[in-house]
């Protein structure tokens, strides 16, 4: 039977965990703010659809 000694405390776990999750809430800022610079069109017609009353259910 082989003894196993943990080297790492806690501490440094939990600093890693950190430094991880705000790795990946940089990332998502960063794709976020990409995408707003992006200029996407707006659509010139509108969209209107004529929905008939009997579609309709009355909930109380």
């Amino acid at each position: 039977m082989q003894i196993y000694k943990k080297t790492r405390s806690r501490s440094s776990s939990l600093i890693s965990l950190v430094i991880k999750v705000l790795i990946i809430f940089m990332i998502f800022a960063g794709i976020v703010f990409l995408l707003n610079k992006i200029n996407f069109p707006t659509p010139n017609k509108t969209i209107e659809k004529i929905i008939p009353n009997e579609n309709f259910k009355i909930v109380k």
